[in-house]
């Protein structure tokens, strides 16, 4: 339903009494939900808005929203919960578990066929033909997707577990989700039953003892699952859900007990693609494992890349995405996520950070380090990489566009409203301008005389008939005035990125708390490319005072740093020293204390 983009007709606030008439039928649709958890989900004075979109079938649905996460969606008066939502309650409907590869599948618009659905050692939640149900990945309760079933769990069994058994209307990952924070599933251990929990015991001999022909399609949910413990059997039965392409990747990994000489032939007889996803695989498990420490997070995904994975890269050989599968590193840094080895979250727009690692997974501690490299130097190497590579200030170019006023002046030298140019190029413009019209006083060659196309584009009302004559300086100022503002960014290694007025500064200021505490907020940093969760940590490690990051009041997709104290000097070291940027684009900095007083 929201695997395309939809397109939003309306947006309002709902009011008392509509308030609780959407609880009561929150309550009549999912009866499970307490008094205060109805209270907490549809409250009585925090915002609630209501917005009506239509889907790109012309489906008309209603969304309501809550902390400006959609909560809750309506189609043809039926009210189904979010991701969003049912994160807070994951229990809210009868869960059905699928593989990670799945999901995007289903955020691309599929439906949950059967052959993706995991039986559990406890079997099937039991539910009817129509019955709303949430898609979990394996390992985690935390649902990913929300449908309609399309048979009942008979009608499932009988069938042998075959043909379409969710009617897929909202994805972890799809339009739906993207309009809220963009927050990825939390991590939630599935519920065992106490039988389950006594077979756990004896799960490791049981899974020793089995032959490799044994195990079967569906094996029993864990949280680490990896292709390699499947026969080649079992693969093959699986390639449907999975990708004949990742099984063969899978296949041409040579065994860990084989000879030097039979490795190298399984690697030559792989595909250049399976060879670049394998090396990516190599460098990132390394990176992860000698390079990065708990302390360097939250991690830019670009940094990782750069800084880390390519010190990683064996000599002779270049880490390329575009001729991996995966052809994005985004893309291969969520098929790691899937597989619980990291999170990644995109803390300001755009921007994406690593926040957490998992270092006691299997394939972390399984990965042994290629020869020539040193575990010791590589973690020096990274300190040094990050400290040159970690942050560069960007380039910031003041533009200029041409107005409708502004095009009679501009017309001669071929631009058309809306041109962007410099200041040198505006600058050049009008002295041709001058010169071609002969407009310079003859007299005093400081002066320009007044043309009507001047007078017209520079002048107020009340001064054309009062001014003849204008000043080279004030004549360019003038003209630079009445032109619409724009502004060139260039981030290292990035193409210069162009945007409409002037670029705000970073914003500093002082704000009083309870029991007269005062704290420092930081505002507009992730316009100069700078992380706000990174520049909290480091302030909250250099200060030793608590630092937190909050929505942004009035300024969507962007967050504010708010760290106790009054921090503007630690700021002001940070900023023009450390980080290099101009003081011109930092506001607020004469609200430092003075030296001697009491912060």
């Amino acid at each position: 339903m929201f695997a395309r983009a939809f397109r939003v007709r309306a947006n309002t606030n709902i009011k008392g009494s509509d308030r609780r008439k959407l609880r009561s039928e929150v309550a009549a649709a999912f009866p499970t939900l307490s008094t205060e958890q109805l209270a907490e989900l549809i409250p009585n004075k925090e915002e609630l808005n209501v917005i009506k979109i239509h889907s790109h079938k012309g489906e008309a649905i209603t969304v309501y929203m809550n902390h400006r996460n959609p909560i809750l969606f309506e189609a043809e008066k039926v009210l189904y919960p979010t991701v969003y939502t049912l994160w807070v309650y994951p229990d809210l409907l009868p869960a059905f578990a699928t593989w990670p590869p799945v999901l995007q599948k289903l955020a691309g618009g599929a439906d949950l066929m059967l052959p993706g659905v995991v039986v559990p050692p406890s079997g099937l939640p039991q539910v009817q033909r129509g019955t709303l149900c949430a898609v979990t990945l394996l390992g985690n309760r935390a649902p990913v997707a929300v449908g309609v079933a399309t048979m009942s769990t008979e009608e499932m069994l009988a069938a042998g577990m075959k043909g379409k058994g969710f009617a897929v209307l909202h994805t972890h990952l799809d339009h739906l989700w993207e309009y809220g924070d963009k927050s990825s599933p939390p991590t939630l251990a599935p519920l065992v039953t106490d039988s389950a929990a006594k077979e756990s015991a004896g799960d490791e001999e049981e899974l020793q003892g089995k032959e490799p022909g044994s195990s079967s399609c569906s094996p029993e949910p864990q949280q680490h699952v990896d292709l390699r413990d499947l026969s080649l059997k079992d693969r093959d039965t699986c390639a449907e859900l999975l990708g004949k392409e990742e099984l063969r990747e899978n296949r041409a990994e040579p065994a860990e007990d084989a000879s030097p000489e039979e490795q190298h032939e399984a690697e030559d007889s792989r595909t250049p693609q399976e060879q670049m996803d394998a090396l990516f695989n190599q460098c990132f498990l390394h990176a992860l494992k000698c390079k990065v420490k708990k302390s360097d997070l939250p991690l830019l995904t670009s940094t990782f890349l750069g800084s880390h994975m390519v010190s990683c890269c064996p000599a002779g050989k270049q880490l390329d995405i575009k001729k991996s599968s995966y052809k994005k590193f985004s893309k291969f840094l969520q098929c790691m996520q899937h597989q619980r080895i990291l999170q990644v979250k995109e803390l300001s727009k755009g921007v994406e950070s690593i926040v957490d690692v998992d270092w006691r997974h299997p394939d972390i501690k399984a990965f042994a380090v290629p020869e020539g490299f040193s575990s010791a130097s590589a973690a020096q190497d990274s300190k040094s990489e990050d400290r040159e590579q970690a942050y560069h200030a960007p380039e910031i170019i003041p533009l200029y566009g041409v107005s409708t006023k502004m095009i009679p002046l501009f017309q001669e030298s071929g631009h058309r409203k809306g041109s962007i140019l410099s200041s040198s190029e505006v600058r050049n413009i009008i002295i041709n301008y001058v010169k071609s019209n002969e407009l310079v006083d003859e007299t005093n060659k400081n002066f320009v005389k007044v043309n009507a196309i001047l007078c017209d584009c520079l002048l107020d009302k009340s001064e054309q008939d009062e001014i003849s004559h204008l000043k080279w300086d004030e004549l360019l100022s003038r003209c630079l005035e009445r032109l619409q503002p724009f502004h060139q960014v260039t981030f290292s290694g990035q193409e210069p990125v162009v945007r409409k007025g002037n670029i705000e500064p970073i914003d500093i200021s002082i704000a009083q708390r309870s029991s007269n505490k005062k704290v420092t907020i930081i505002k507009n940093l992730e316009l100069y490319g700078l992380d706000p969760q990174c520049v909290a940590n480091i302030l909250q490690q250099k200060v030793q005072a608590s630092a937190t990051i909050s929505p942004a009041p009035g300024a969507k997709d962007r967050v504010q740093v708010q760290i106790q104290g009054n921090q503007i000097h630690h700021l002001a070291k940070m900023l023009l020293d450390e980080y290099q940027l101009p003081r011109k684009y930092i506001q607020g900095l004469e609200k430092a204390p003075k030296l001697g007083r009491k912060k």
